[in-house]
């Protein structure tokens, strides 16, 4: 057995014992371990969405500096090491299967066992330290207060991008209750930036950090103004590769960030600002994958994100209704996800996401059809990405993949069948 297989064995086995939110196993894994994660600067990101283009643009700004930047991000999107990023490429097969190694081993003393995510969490702390990362830019799993990455003791920066409605079942069923896990990561006497001010949400953030001390930031609405080209920022031109209507959102999220950042003592120049947001590259969202006809996946996979997901739509299309190809997890909204649809889109194609708590396609469809959206199930992805893509090749009309990020693996699959 390989070292790269015996890691993807290890993960295999520790990905039974499912999530269990609690910081009292990867506490003690990352001290026997020797706290890695005291070993680097790190910028903390909790949040409903936003989060990954958050870290990419960051770790992107920040590499352009000229710092050694570590991300780590979630889900895995196309290979098991790409959750873990050294200057924004995913870390070697060798070097993330040692981590993980190293972490298991370490682990055998412990009575409790890790987690999956809690091994992957200890590993990317590791690989960090290791690789001399001057700053890591890390992205909370789920909630904050008692996921994994919150072992993070004094991060530079502590982030919440917003706060809505997802994972109620353990995170809480108002936004309220999931704000209060979010505010979870903000630590004693630390800045945190809370990305969407809404009141209710505000005020929870705000309870929680004048309890550590800690000073709360919100956007500077000042910051970034639209130009024709694309943003202006600072009387300078940004370029951001990423599309969707959201992402000038996470943009300005990101800049303002930087402005604290800076306030820190952390130098970021303005032409490391434009570089690093013209360079930046994140996978799934409104990301084009074809061109003739047009494929473009987004994981939209709560109601937040779908909202977002349809405003960038209506700016894409604007005279025109897309199909779609969509497959969802059957914990998430889908009939809410068909209402907001349904003026937007002209045909669903619906799939099965490769995953234990995937919606039937045939149950999505039955949600769609009722809201008065054309839909037919197929039992895979490839047939029904196939029937798809020569629908909207031969109608000529977008094709839009969408819902959950754990298609994209299997999305990318079929577009490299196309070039064959």
């Amino acid at each position: 057995m390989t070292r790269i297989e015996k890691a993807l064995s290890i993960l295999k086995q520790a990905s039974r014992s499912g999530s269990r939110p609690g910081l009292e196993r990867i506490s003690e894994l990352c001290a026997l371990l020797g706290d890695p994660q005291d070993r680097f600067r790190a910028v903390h990101v909790a949040g409903t969405n936003g989060k990954g283009s958050f870290c990419a643009m960051l770790s992107s700004v920040l590499g352009a500096q000229g710092y050694g930047v570590g991300t780590f991000s979630s889900p895995v999107m196309l290979r098991y090491n790409d959750c873990i990023r050294l200057g924004g490429e995913p870390v070697s097969e060798d070097v993330f299967a040692g981590a993980v190694i190293k972490a298991d081993k370490a682990s055998a003393q412990m009575t409790d066992k890790p987690t999956e995510f809690e091994l992957l969490t200890a590993a990317a702390f590791l690989i960090f330290a290791e690789q001399g990362c001057d700053f890591a830019v890390i992205e909370c799993g789920m909630g904050g207060r008692g996921d994994s990455t919150n072992v993070l003791k004094a991060p530079v920066l502590s982030v919440i991008t917003n706060v809505t409605l997802d994972h109620c079942a353990f995170l809480g069923d108002t936004v309220a209750d999931i704000a209060a896990q979010k505010a979870g990561i903000i630590k004693a006497g630390r800045p945190v930036f809370l990305g969407r001010p809404d009141k209710e949400v505000f005020d929870v953030v705000k309870r929680e950090a004048d309890l550590k001390g800690s000073e709360l930031y919100t956007p500077d609405e000042d910051i970034l103004f639209r130009s024709e080209n694309g943003f202006t920022y600072r009387g300078r031109e940004l370029t951001l590769p990423l599309k969707g209507a959201y992402q000038a959102e996470n943009l300005r999220n990101v800049l303002s960030c930087i402005e604290l950042l800076r306030t820190a003592g952390v130098s970021i120049s303005d032409d490391a600002v434009v570089q690093g947001i013209a360079a930046v590259r994140w996978e799934g969202r409104f990301e084009r994958l074809w061109d003739d006809p047009p494929v473009i996946f987004d994981g939209a996979h709560n109601p937040d994100g779908m909202t977002a997901l349809c405003e960038s739509i209506r700016t894409a299309f604007p005279d025109t209704k897309p199909a779609v190809l969509i497959g969802v997890l059957s914990d998430k909204d889908y009939r809410l996800y068909a209402k907001k649809l349904c003026p937007l889109i002209s045909q669903a194609f619906t799939i099965t996401p490769d995953n234990p708590r995937a919606l039937p396609a045939k149950k999505l469809a039955e949600a769609l059809s009722s809201e008065g959206i054309p839909a037919g199930a197929y039992l895979s992805i490839g047939e029904g990405f196939e029937a798809a893509f020569g629908h909207c090749r031969e109608s000529r009309l977008p094709l839009l993949v969408i819902g959950s990020l754990y298609l994209y693996k299997d999305i990318i699959a079929q577009i490299k069948n196309i070039c064959k």
